[in-house]
């Protein structure tokens, strides 16, 4: 729910590389229910190695909005460079007082506008920094139940007779060399 609450915000600001990983993420949370529910382990595998992927990009995230190492969130690296715009969270955070203000210079088209914002009670940085961590959170979560389930049903393959089968005995223990048969007697009648 936290992801798709994420893709939502995220497709508001058109922010194409966010959306992308969204996407993934709930495609590979699925596949991990699923692979819970159905018992098998490939599919939570699956979902464990992209969940390390999920925090990576989560950091990364932290760090491009938080500008660490020469990261600008003034580029439109999030957008991959197709559009100018920017986190949604921006213009509508808590709190922000949008301001539209048209350009009286000539020549300038009427179209384009100038957004002043003010007033916002926590900045769309923190606030994306806050998605982010939220998701690191429930992914570390949700790392360590996947290896729990993982370990789960590699005991319950260990546990299975696969020399034996389903036979009354098994490899650890020789068969009885006297069986005891009984009579089986008919329910109904003959004919």
């Amino acid at each position: 729910l936290a992801a798709l609450e994420r893709q939502i915000f995220d497709f508001l600001g058109f922010q194409w590389a966010p959306i992308l990983g969204n996407f993934l993420q709930i495609i590979v949370v699925i596949l991990g229910l699923f692979g819970t529910i159905q018992f098998r382990p490939r599919y939570i595998v699956v979902y464990t190695v992209w969940t390390a992927l999920w925090v990576t990009w989560n950091v990364f995230i932290i760090c491009f909005y938080l500008e660490v190492g020469g990261l600008s969130k003034e580029t439109d690296l999030m957008t991959f460079n197709i559009s100018m715009h920017r986190s949604w969270w921006r213009e509508h955070g808590p709190g922000c007082i949008r301001r539209v203000v048209r350009p009286s210079a000539p020549g300038i088209l009427e179209d384009y506008s100038y957004v002043s914002v003010t007033g916002c009670l926590i900045d769309f940085q923190y606030l994306e920094v806050i998605h982010s961590t939220i998701q690191i959170l429930l992914s570390l979560i949700g790392f360590v139940y996947a290896c729990y389930v993982i370990s789960i049903f590699m005991e319950e393959e260990d546990s299975f007779d696969f020399i034996g089968g389903l036979d009354t005995y098994s490899y650890r223990q020789p068969p009885q060399e006297h069986v005891e048969l009984k009579p089986v007697k008919p329910v109904g009648k003959v004919l």
